[in-house]
């Protein structure tokens, strides 16, 4: 794990969560799927104007209700409370009820105008009233839908799963006029359209949520997809966005998307003052002793551009990893980040865009004259690919940054930055990432990525290598309590063993088609496969992609003949 004396800003403690449900409630129309929404008042204490579903926070008296409520043999008793819940607030906001009588009839819009819905004390309990009429709440056909928990930066937060429900018929919305104004109902690209004119204001769960349900085409989809999941009932996703600053403005993001796992080593109490903005003037400070310093050569191949670690402090001076390409200002600039105290440059692997900027930031130090470190290019390296550095590092060789301590006993080198190096063949055969020991981190040069696969290009690329080099990350992570990834291309990964494991499982995934393309038609070429193999990646990359491909082919081929 990150130290915390790496942190770059105070820890700061997130507001309690509240627990909380909400429901959006649907209906099949002529044109399309529609939920049913409602714009919150804009004295409320949160989200004011919005438009949001209706729901609220669970009571106690939501627990005690569930001796009305009818209960599928799947549902959680928590599932049932919070279903109570939100069948209450949707009742209170909106008079809409999902209950029955206990023959089965469905309730009356005149039986519900006969109730009550004021929230005042000195009301009739909504489960007394409910009990008085001999009504059933209809919770068996309330679903889960999402989990989400407010963003740790806001002053109010809540645990609230969404659910989904059909709505009643025979009912019509009605508001409070207190809490909750304008019902409405509305597609959900409808609603995201007007959203994003500036007629229709919604914050970023609703959002999110909204541009799911649209790839439904009615109620029951929605309703399938809530109960056919293997692992039983539960959310389809659960979600506790992050915000950062991009073009000065905030931006939240959920956990699959590529800035999410930097604002979780930056900020992971979530405050928003993190800038997500690609910078190559200026290195980006990501902790106390670690910065990223983006190359300006963005590509198809290269994403944003490369980015250059500088790992190391003013007392301990520095390591670059990754220098880049032959760039005169990214250079100059990593010099200056660094006021010329590097004590090693290091290169993941050969390749134009990282190694080739090693030897001009070298001649640049005239005072500590780095040390050049990597592995040695492999003959199978294309000729652009070429490199030699001053001395080939080991497999599992440490490269230490000490701070210089005087005790009572004279001075004493305390290793502050320790970098492990691990052999990664398989995008390049001369491919090491390096371990970041004290804080958790994995550098990854371009064996993992943010955002996209590497290529693997034969003969210096090679898919078993490739394969059994993620085994050796995945082992390295678990040991070593390794959280964030920080890839050559792209913003920090969280999560590193999931986004290993994920990465593999794509890979096989993608060889299970090859394997298929293969047998479909023996007598192929690889011009002939590729389009069955990647036709779920635009036509565009398929260039890029049939280096991968060969590298398969390659390695599905020794298969066959072990």
């Amino acid at each position: 794990m990150v130290r915390p004396s790496q942190q770059l800003h105070p820890h700061r403690e997130p507001a309690p969560l509240r627990a909380a449900a909400t429901v959006l409630l649907l209906r099949d129309t002529p044109s399309g799927l529609e939920v049913l929404m409602t714009r919150r008042s804009p004295t409320a204490s949160f989200a004011p104007n919005a438009y949001v579903f209706p729901g609220g926070r669970i009571d106690e008296a939501d627990t005690a209700a569930r001796r009305i409520a009818t209960r599928r043999r799947t549902q959680s008793r928590v599932q049932l409370t919070q279903a109570i819940a939100a069948i209450r607030e949707s009742f209170e906001e909106l008079g809409v009820l999902l209950a029955h009588h206990t023959d089965g009839t469905p309730v009356s819009a005149e039986l519900i105008a006969g109730m009550d819905r004021s929230t005042a004390d000195t009301t009739v309990a909504f489960a007394e009233q409910c009990a008085a009429r001999g009504l059933q709440l209809s919770t068996d056909r309330v679903f889960t839908l999402a989990h989400w928990i407010t963003d740790r930066d806001l002053p109010k937060r809540f645990d609230v799963p969404f659910l989904v429900a059909r709505m009643p018929e025979g009912q019509t919305p009605t508001a409070d006029e207190s809490e909750q104004f304008e019902p409405c109902w509305v597609r959900p690209a409808d609603a995201l359209a007007r959203h994003a004119e500036g007629r229709f204001f919604i914050i970023f769960p609703t959002v999110r949520t909204l541009e799911r349900l649209a790839a439904y085409a009615d109620v029951d989809a929605v309703l399938q997809a809530c109960t056919s999941r293997p692992e039983g009932e539960g959310p389809l996703w659960t979600s506790c966005p992050r915000a950062g600053l991009l073009g000065g403005k905030e931006a939240r993001y959920m956990e699959h998307e590529h800035p999410y796992g930097e604002l979780a080593m930056v900020c992971p109490d979530g405050q928003i003052v993190h800038a997500l903005d690609w910078q190559t003037e200026h290195a980006v400070p990501l902790l106390k002793n670690l910065r990223r310093l983006t190359a300006p050569n963005p590509s198809a191949m290269t994403g944003p551009g490369t980015n250059s670690y500088i790992v190391g402090d003013a007392s301990t001076g520095y390591i670059v990893v990754d220098p880049g390409p032959n760039d005169f200002g990214h250079i100059g600039r990593l010099w200056k980040a660094t006021q010329g105290d590097i004590r090693m440059i290091v290169c993941t692997h050969s390749h134009a865009d990282h190694s080739p900027g090693a030897t001009p930031l070298q001649a640049l130090c005239k005072t500590t004259n780095p040390p050049i470190l990597g592995l040695p290019s492999a003959p199978t390296a294309r000729p652009n690919a070429r490199f030699t550095p001053d001395r080939a590092l080991a497999d599992g060789e440490r490269l230490v940054l000490n701070a210089t301590a005087v005790g009572d006993n004279g001075e004493t080198l305390l290793p502050l930055h320790t970098l492990r190096v691990i052999h990664t063949p398989g995008h390049a055969a001369n491919h090491l990432c390096l371990v970041l020991e004290e804080d958790g981190l994995l550098l990854s040069g371009d064996h993992i990525l943010n955002g996209s696969t590497t290529v693997i290009d034969p003969p210096d690329g090679n898919m078993t290598h490739y394969l059994d080099s993620l085994d050796k990350l995945d082992a390295a992570c678990q040991a070593g309590d390794v959280r964030f990834i920080l890839p050559a291309h792209g913003h920090v990964i969280a999560e590193a063993r999931s986004a290993i494991a994920r990465l593999k499982a794509h890979r096989l995934k993608r060889e299970s088609k090859v394997a298929d393309a293969m047998r479909r038609l023996p007598a192929g070429t690889i011009d002939e496969w590729l389009p069955l193999a990647y036709d779920d990646v635009p036509e565009r990359m398929w260039p890029m992609a049939a280096r991968s491909f060969a590298a398969h082919v390659e390695r599905l081929q020794k298969l066959a003949a072990a």
